[in-house]
């Protein structure tokens, strides 16, 4: 793990000149995330030890930024009619304004509390940003927004109150009206220098990354303008190759950016990627199919990325805190499952995997579990199988891979140059191995489970329990 100062910055170097043409950082194989979803900053900071001992390089947060107070600022993860205490997780991602501190999880100071704590760990935080819209309720914004702006309408986008009809269609993608929530012009310089203003006091604080909220939604420079805008420049601004009215980003090099462009047609991921990292949204859903289903019965099985950007621009993950909460896509996966898909997932040489920790307390039968925002997640995130792969991938960051399946297409094998693997139960039953391996003939001893295998002649034998996975490294 790098471990980044965290200093005050000089307000003559926020103004220094963009680089005109600005490299992006080279991809770091070994890197792990994890995103402390609703966990209150505090609690971050509490735990930012078992954290950095789990083996993650970054912490994400939920938004930060002033948001609307919904249900009376009530801190219920998701309220039913008739519950006591009244609320919704996702008010967060509802802006009335682009200053840090909100009251689902912590103000400014709490805010530079988590960074020093990462710091001292030598774990970088990810700050959830979302440019791209308001609250729903659009007259809840903060007067200091619209006078930065010039004024309430010049907050959106011409067809910024139109909803989004053709999701395919990129002027409505990139302009339009998305689930009630209307959309900013990002375009607008006076906009883009206010929200800059926001990123740069982050990266003062201590941020050192960004995950873009619904990035598949700010326009690229290929995309058609909004009749507001003269160009679509957000992204050149937002990764310090351009600056606004004498400003720029602070330390683009040093910095982990990423974008939530869930996959669909017409999304433009490898345009999305000359800028930032960018969401394997479709391999995530293969990776459940498999659970749900058995590894024989994935289209195209799981070595394709199933993503333009490469294996090299990409955030992967079993599921996101979306696949958990909208519709419960994922949420009917075990914590079993969960673990087998990620260790096969962060086993593997590309991407850059995040793992979601689950609400506290839940289970299958109750996805919501204590119900409170700011709480810790389950323990999973540091479960012995979580933490033996996070550090198996940071060892086998320097080699490459390859991927084969047993023949009863129950077990996955990811194979690290000889150096090490990684041998993954999709299935829910017992398992017998014996595969075709480039390990080293000897005896084996899986760290977490305690279990033997033997490799002979090029061939690994031995058996899994349900569900379970092993790693081990070459003598």
């Amino acid at each position: 793990m790098t471990k980044l100062p965290i200093f005050l910055i000089l307000g003559a170097a926020a103004i220094a000149p963009a680089a005109a043409n600005a490299v992006r950082p080279a991809h770091n194989k070994g890197e792990v995330i994890l995103h402390a979803w609703s966990w209150s900053l505090d609690t971050i900071a509490n735990n930012m030890k078992r954290i950095a001992d789990a083996g993650y390089d970054y912490v994400q947060t939920s938004p930060v930024q002033r948001c609307f107070v919904g249900e009376d600022g009530g801190m219920a993860l998701y309220s039913q009619p008739g519950d006591s205490v009244k609320g919704k997780w996702y008010y967060y991602y509802q802006p009335t304004d682009w200053q840090i501190g909100n009251y689902m999880l912590g103000d400014r100071d709490d805010f530079k509390a988590m960074c020093d704590s990462a710091y001292k760990y030598g774990v970088r935080v990810l700050v959830d940003v979302l440019p791209n819209h308001t609250a729903v309720d659009h007259t809840a914004v903060l007067p200091s927004l619209d006078a930065a702006v010039g004024g309430h309408a010049n907050l959106f986008h011409a067809n910024g109150f139109k909803p989004i009809t053709q999701w395919n269609d990129r002027l409505e993608c990139t302009t339009g009206e998305m689930g009630g929530l209307p959309d900013v012009n990002t375009e607008n310089p006076d906009f883009q220098y206010y929200y800059l203003q926001y990123v740069n006091d982050l990266i003062n604080l201590g941020a050192r990354g960004f995950r873009y909220d619904t990035a598949k939604h700010i326009g690229l420079p290929s995309d058609p303008c909004d009749p507001k805008a003269e160009r679509n420049n957000f992204w050149d601004i937002a990764t310090g190759r351009e600056g606004v009215k004498g400003l720029s980003l602070l330390m683009p090099d040093s910095l982990y950016i990423y974008g939530e462009v869930l996959q669909d047609k017409n999304v433009k991921e490898a345009e999305y990627a000359e800028y930032v990292d960018v969401t394997a949204s479709n391999y995530g859903h293969a990776l459940r199919e498999a659970l749900e289903k058995g590894l024989g019965n994935v289209e195209g099985g799981l070595i394709d990325w199933r993503n333009p950007a490469g294996g090299d621009r990409i955030v992967t993950w079993v599921e996101s805190h979306d696949t958990y909460c909208n519709q419960h896509e994922s949420a009917g996966l075990t914590d079993d499952q969960i673990r087998a898909a990620w260790t096969f997932l962060t086993a593997r040489e590309g991407g850059r995997p995040l793992f979601f920790s689950r609400p506290e307390g839940s289970t299958r039968e109750n996805y919501w579990g204590t119900n409170r925002i700011g709480n810790r997640g389950n323990d999973d995130f540091f479960s012995p199988e979580v933490v033996a792969v996070n550090k198996f991938r940071h060892a086998m960051a320097p080699y490459g891979e390859k991927i084969s399946i047993d023949a009863k297409m129950n077990v996955a094998q990811v194979d690290r140059d000889g150096k090490g693997v990684a041998l993954v139960n999709f299935s829910n039953k017992k398992a017998k191995i014996k595969m075709a391996t480039t390990l080293p003939d000897g005896e084996y001893t899986d760290a977490v489970h305690s279990t033997i295998f033997k490799v002979k002649n090029g061939t690994i034998e031995g058996q899994a329990a349900p569900l379970a996975s092993y790693l081990l490294y070459a003598k």
